[in-house]
Parts: structure tokens; C-alpha cells; sequence
């Protein structure tokens, strides 16, 4: 997963994941999803698109265009519903590693200051302190 965000890095030189998203040819939508919904990602007709909830404030905008940029790269041929009512794959795996993949492409090249706690340092850089637990 590392050596894939750094390539994405490198590439678009930036770890910004709407730039990234855009230089994939990924379409990003902002929309009402509803009540507890932040985003999701699917494909149509060969094009790939994240759609965020309109509702969200900035710094969780970020996180879920990363965390489905996450599965456009770790889940390709995926699609959520899909997964949730035609199989038995374990799906709470599939959103661990995207919410892993988002928290270190967000943080990546940044490490804790000295005397910097954990969640400071997720707090520069944009990620929901919820997310905390993906750091590791």
C-alpha cells in the first residue's frame, strides 16, 4: 500500500486526493446522500466516480475522496452493493484498508513532531481524528 501511494505521489506530486482522483479520470460529485452515508464510489459504463456528501464539513470531504480513491485503487472490479448482497466477503475489511489507504496517503512524508501527540499530528494534516485508529 505504501509503495502505491508513493507512486501516486510522485506522479501527480502532490498527495492532495481530489488532484489525484482528477488525474486518475475519476469524476467527483458532491451530493445529498443521506443520513449516514459520506461517500461512496462506483463505476458506469467505464467511467469511475466518488460521490461525497454535500453535508460534510471540509477536512471530512478530504478524508472520503482519499478513502474512495482507496478503493478505486486497492478494489478495482468492486462495487460496494455488489459486495453487501451477492457474496460473502468480509466488506468491514474492504472499508478498513480504503480508511487505512486514506490516512497514509493524507499523512504521507509527515511524522510526529517532537512532543507532537498522534492526534496533532492527523489535525495538520486534515484527518478526521475519528481516524486515528488507521494511522497504525
Amino acid at each position: 500500500m505504501d509503495k502505491l501511494i508513493l507512486k501516486l505521489i510522485r506522479k501527480f506530486k502532490t498527495n492532495d486526493p481530489f488532484t489525484i482522483a482528477e488525474g486518475l479520470g475519476i469524476h467527483i460529485r458532491i451530493a445529498d446522500l443521506g443520513e449516514g452515508t459520506r461517500g461512496l464510489y462506483f463505476k458506469k459504463l467505464r467511467r469511475r466516480f466518488i460521490v461525497i456528501h454535500e453535508k460534510l464539513p471540509d477536512d471530512w470531504r478530504r478524508f472520503v475522496c482519499a478513502h474512495e480513491l482507496g478503493h478505486d485503487r486497492l478494489h478495482p472490479g468492486f462495487n460496494r452493493f455488489w459486495l453487501d448482497e451477492q457474496s460473502y466477503f468480509n466488506v468491514g475489511k474492504y472499508e478498513r484498508q480504503a480508511s487505512k489507504f486514506a490516512v497514509r496517503l493524507l499523512t504521507a512524508g509527515d511524522s510526529p513532531a517532537r512532543s507532537e501527540t498522534l492526534e496533532e499530528l492527523l489535525m495538520r494534516n486534515g484527518v478526521p481524528k475519528e481516524m486515528q485508529k488507521f494511522y497504525f
